[in-house]
C-alpha cells in the first residue's frame, strides 16, 4: 500500500488477461505496475534474509580499535603524492566502522588504479596502532608479491614489520604465532591449519570475488571477529551489489588519482594489420611492452577463432627481435606465476595469452593491449583488459581487433569501449545488456536467480524492498508476528545462506 503497488492476485490475473489492449506494450516492456508488484515480491525475502544477516553479525562483540592515528599521521605525510577526495572519504568510512565494537564488514569498489591498495593500508596501520595484526590475502602468489613490494616501499620508515606468505615463500610462522609480525601479506597459505596468529584483528581480501565463502570464514576465525575489509576492482552496478553483498557496507572510490591519462582505444578489422603493427612496433622501439589476448587457446577448441598458439608464432615472425612469451589458462599456476613475473621485471616484450591475465596486475611499463576478437569478449571484461594498459605515466593504447559478421550486442559492447572509461557506467551498460545472472558469475555463485525481477529494470522495487525488510527486522527480528513470511523466506533461503555470509 505504501508504494501504490496493486495486490498480488490482480497482478498476476492482469499480467495473464490484461483489460485491454492498450496495456500490451508496457506489459511487454516489464515496466508495469503488475510487473513492479511481482518484482517487489521478489526481491523482499532475499534483502529479509540479508538484514537477518546483518543484523546477527552486528549482534557480534568486535574489538574497538580506538588510537592517537600517530602511524597513520606518519604514513599520510610520508606519501609520495595527494590522496583523491574519495580516497579520503572512503578512509573516513572504514577508520569509524573500525572504532565502533562491532566486527566492520565493509566493500571497497573502486575501478582500476583508483588506490584501494593505500586505503586498506590506513586500515591495516590503525590495527597496528591499536596492537592488533592485519592480514591482506590475495588470489595469487604473483599479486600477494606485488602487494608486498609496493607497501614496503610505503611504509619503509615506519616502525611496522611485514611478511609475505604464500605456497613459495615465507618461513617464518613463528613470526606470525609470536605476533612479532604486523602485517602479513599472502595467498591461501593464510588459510592453513598451521598458521596462527597472535592477535588478528583486521583481514583485507583483495579481488573478493576470487575467493570463497568459506575461504574468508576461514581466516576470519583465526581472529576473534576481526574487522573484514574486502576489496574488487570489478565495479558492481548499485542494484547488483545490494544483492551479492547486501550484507556489506559499502565505499565507492570513484575518482582517479590526477594525471592519469586516458587509454587510448580504438577499434580495428582484421584487415588492418599495418595499422596495428606500427603502433605496437613504435611502442617496442620506446622499450615499452604490450599483452595479446586471444580469446581461445588452439584452433581446434572453438571455430573461427584466431588462437593464442598460432598467434604468439605469427608475432614471433613478425618481430623477431623482440622476446615473446605464451601463457594460458591450461598452464598450472606454478607454469603461469613465473612467465607474470618475467614480464613485471621487463624480461619479456610481448605477452601472448587468454583472459588468464590478472586482475590487479601492475606493469606500469606496459601501453599496448590488442584483444583480437574483440567481440566475442564480455564488456566487463575488456574493461578490465584495458586496465591492465596505461598504469604508468605514459600515453597507452588498447586495441580492439574485430571479425565480421559479429551481432547487435556485441556492436553495443563495442560502442561502450568507445564511449567510456568509467567502470561503473560500463558495469550498468553491462547489466543492461547481458542481465544480472551472467554478471560476475552469479549463476555460478548461487545467486538467487528471479524468475520475473530484473535487477536493471526493478531497481527502485529493490531499494523499497530492502528499506522494508530491514524496517521489518529492525522491528520484528524473529518475525513472530508474521509466521507465513517466516516460512517463505526459510524456503527462498534454503541452502542459500551460506553464501551469503561474510565473517
Amino acid at each position: 500500500e505504501r508504494y501504490s503497488l496493486p495486490p498480488i492476485t490482480e497482478s498476476i490475473s492482469q499480467l495473464h488477461f490484461p483489460d485491454n489492449a492498450e496495456m500490451l506494450d508496457t506489459l511487454n516492456s516489464a515496466e508495469s505496475l503488475y510487473h513492479k508488484r511481482i518484482a517487489f515480491d521478489e526481491f523482499f525475502p532475499m534483502q529479509l534474509g540479508i538484514a537477518i544477516l546483518k543484523r546477527n553479525a552486528l549482534s557480534r562483540k568486535g574489538n574497538a580499535f580506538v588510537s592517537d592515528g600517530r602511524l597513520r599521521g606518519a604514513f599520510s605525510e610520508a606519501l609520495p603524492f595527494a590522496l583523491t577526495d574519495a580516497q579520503k572519504r572512503t578512509i573516513s568510512e572504514v577508520i569509524d566502522d573500525m572504532k565502533r565494537d562491532v566486527p566492520m564488514n565493509r566493500l571497497i569498489q573502486g575501478d582500476v588504479g583508483c588506490g584501494k591498495t593505500v586505503v586498506a593500508l590506513f586500515a591495516m596501520l590503525n590495527a597496528v596502532e591499536c596492537g592488533y595484526q592485519a592480514a591482506l590475502m590475495a588470489p595469487t602468489e604473483t599479486l600477494a608479491e606485488q602487494h608486498y613490494n609496493s607497501i614496503c616501499g610505503l611504509v619503509r620508515n615506519l616502525p611496522v614489520k611485514l611478511m609475505l606468505l604464500t605456497g613459495s615463500a615465507g618461513t617464518g610462522r613463528g613470526l606470525i604465532a609470536d605476533g612479532s609480525a604486523d602485517i602479513v601479506i599472502g595467498t591461501h597459505a593464510l588459510i592453513q591449519d598451521r598458521v596462527t596468529f597472535k592477535k588478528l584483528g583486521l583481514v583485507v581480501i583483495d579481488e573478493q570475488h576470487k575467493f570463497g565463502v568459506m575461504q574468508r570464514s576461514l581466516l576470519a576465525v583465526k581472529g576473534c571477529y576481526p574487522d573484514v575489509l574486502v576489496m574488487t576492482a570489478t565495479p558492481i552496478p548499485r542494484s547488483l551489489a545490494l544483492t551479492l553483498y547486501g550484507d556489506l557496507d559499502c565505499s565507492v572510490i570513484d575518482e582517479h588519482p590526477p594525471g592519469r591519462k586516458p587509454v587510448i582505444t580504438r577499434i580495428y578489422s582484421a584487415g588492418q594489420k599495418a595499422e596495428i603493427y606500427s603502433i605496437l612496433e613504435t611502442e617496442l622501439k620506446k622499450g615499452k611492452q604490450a599483452y595479446v589476448v586471444y580469446p581461445a587457446i588452439d584452433e581446434s577448441e572453438k571455430i573461427n577463432l584466431k588462437a593464442a598458439i598460432q598467434g604468439k608464432e605469427a608475432f614471433q615472425a613478425k618481430f623477431p627481435g623482440f622476446k615473446i612469451a605464451l601463457l594460458h589458462g591450461r598452464m598450472g599456476a606454478d607454469e603461469r606465476e613465473p612467465i607474470m613475473a618475467s614480464f613485471k621485471k621487463k624480461e619479456i616484450d610481448i605477452l601472448v595469452s587468454t583472459t588468464v591475465i590478472e586482475v590487479g596486475l601492475d606493469v606500469p611499463n606496459a601501453t599496448v593491449m590488442i584483444i583480437v576478437h574483440a567481440e566475442r569478449f564480455g564488456l566487463s571484461q575488456l574493461h578490465q583488459l584495458r586496465g591492465r594498459v596505461g598504469r604508468g605515466g605514459d600515453a597507452a593504447y588498447c586495441i580492439m581487433v574485430v571479425y565480421e559478421p559479429y551481432s547487435e550486442e556485441a556492436g553495443l559492447r563495442l560502442d561502450a569501449m568507445l564511449a567510456t572509461d568509467d567502470g561503473f557506467i560500463i558495469a550498468e551498460k553491462d547489466l543492461l545488456i547481458r542481465g544480472p545472472g551472467e554478471l560476475h558469475g552469479t549463476k555460478q555463485a548461487g545467486m538467487p536467480e528471479f524468475r520475473n525481477a530484473d535487477l536493471a529494470k526493478h531497481s527502485e522495487q529493490l531499494a523499497a524492498a530492502r528499506k522494508e525488510a530491514f524496517l521489518l527486522i529492525d522491528r520484528d527480528p524473529e518475525l513472530k508476528d508474521f509466521p507465513s513470511l517466516k516460512k517463505s523466506l526459510e524456503v527462498f533461503w534454503k541452502g542459500k545462506n551460506e553464501l551469503y555470509k561474510t565473517g
